[in-house]
């Protein structure tokens, strides 16, 4: 136990000491802000806009079409069709909608067409049968003898209340929230373990290859190194992850403080006036919405993510370290990766895709206990409110399968570790699990 004491010491301090260690534990909190805004800085940006003529030999739907920020619509009906369609080509405008000359309704709903280089977006030929289809519909109306305004009337337009069994009022997008919750949990774990993970990788290629493997195997085991190496190395993950949540918690407190006395110094009378009546506008909902966010089960998701995060880590470490033994490169490696890496984004895909809409369904329950896919789908499954017997019974079969795991990965690390030139193959690392 004092060989594996001195190895983690020695991996720690290893990883903690290094230049991008240091770099990026300070740097990646700036560059995800960095990228956060950049994003909403893109989604902020106006589209070119786009010209669309118009050739409607009808009359009848030219005046249909509105002009936005996007789109130009030209009414160029009286200009023949084929030179327009030229124009097309030396890309004068981006389509032409055609609307052929015909009085019967239900041949021009097959009739119309848009003519362009480029195939349209969904939303765009959505957007044009629209309003094509209104139109037509309001005129079978007319001629149907139909009153449009007491049809339009008649309308109902059904708002679900949601409240809960206690009696308590439920809100709509709650689910969507917990998911969201949940999956950016789930999605943290699966990134820091494949980072985390290539970092053991990395290590135990670098000794291996340096020779340096050589002299410490003289004085350790093969399966204290490598427990020595997982466990130091998720030491200082989890040194990263405590400096990133104090980082973030004094920037929180001081963006709070900066802008809330910018807005209290800049603001006049009239313009806190405005801020109240929006907030006593907007409160009812928001003040729901915080309180249903505080109800969640935060200290179990908090706890839970340290103790998912810890399991899976050591969990696929354990992959990740024997992979290292038994190659020279991380060319090598990838032939092995992929196997390993399937099962985490498995999980991703399950949690979004099937714990919104049954999060204590079958499918959800089963892949949050199996070992492999449980780290992701579980912290997914939390928000929603999960039993603690299955929570335990999930982080019992976690650890379980990691020492399994560790079993075998220290048969292929042992062998591994001391094999050069030559190009591991699944069969060969089967018979390192069979020496």
């Amino acid at each position: 136990m004092n060989k594996i004491s001195l190895i983690i010491k020695r991996e720690f301090i290893a990883k903690v000491r290094n230049k991008s260690f240091i770099v990026m534990t300070f740097l990646s909190p700036l560059l995800f802000v960095g990228i956060a805004v950049f994003v909403g800085y893109l989604s902020t940006m106006k589209a070119d806009l786009k010209t669309i003529a118009i050739h409607d030999a009808t009359g009848r739907f030219v005046n249909e079409f509105k002009s936005d920020n996007e789109f130009k619509y030209v009414n160029l009906s009286n200009v023949d069709l084929k030179v327009l369609k030229d124009s097309i080509i030396r890309e004068s405008f981006e389509g032409i909608i055609v609307i052929p000359k015909t009085t019967d309704n239900a041949a021009l709903q097959k009739g119309i067409q848009y003519v362009s280089n480029d195939s349209p977006s969904v939303t765009f030929v959505s957007d044009i049968e629209d309003v094509i289809a209104k139109k037509i519909t309001a005129e079978n109306f007319q001629k149907e003898g139909l009153d449009t305004l007491k049809i339009n009337n008649a309308k109902a337009k059904v708002s679900l209340n949601l409240t809960k069994a206690s009696g308590e009022e439920s809100l709509k997008g709650l689910n969507e929230i917990k998911i969201g919750i949940g999956g950016a949990f789930g999605y943290l774990i699966m990134m820091f373990i494949i980072i985390y993970g290539n970092m053991v990788m990395r290590s135990v290629i670098e000794e291996k290859t340096s020779r340096i493997i050589e002299v410490i195997i003289s004085s350790v085991k093969p399966f204290q190194l490598m427990m020595g190496k997982i466990i130091g190395t998720s030491l200082a993950g989890v040194l990263q992850f405590i400096t990133w949540a104090i980082l973030g918690v004094i920037a929180m407190f001081v963006m709070s403080s900066v802008f809330g006395v910018q807005m209290g110094a800049s603001s006049g009378p009239q313009a806190q006036e405005a801020m109240q009546m929006a907030q006593k506008e907007m409160g009812g909902d928001f003040q729901m919405y915080l309180k249903e966010i505080l109800n969640l089960p935060i200290a179990t998701m908090l706890i839970c993510f340290v103790v998912y995060f810890i399991g899976g880590y050591f969990l696929y470490s354990s992959f990740y370290a024997s992979i290292g033994a038994a190659v020279d490169n991380e060319t090598d490696s990838q032939q092995f990766l992929l196997p390993i890496i399937m099962p985490l984004v498995l999980g991703v895909y399950i949690g979004f895709f099937t714990v919104m809409n049954d999060p204590h369904g079958t499918v959800a329950t089963v892949f949050s206990m199996i070992p492999l896919t449980s780290p992701i789908v579980m912290m997914m499954r939390i928000p929603f409110g999960v039993p603690w017997w299955q929570i335990l019974l999930s982080v019992t079969l976690l650890f379980g399968t990691f020492f399994l795991v560790v079993w075998f990965a220290a048969k292929i690390y042992r062998v591994g570790i001391l094999m050069y030139g030559k190009k591991p193959t699944w069969k060969e690392l089967y018979k390192w699990l069979k020496y």
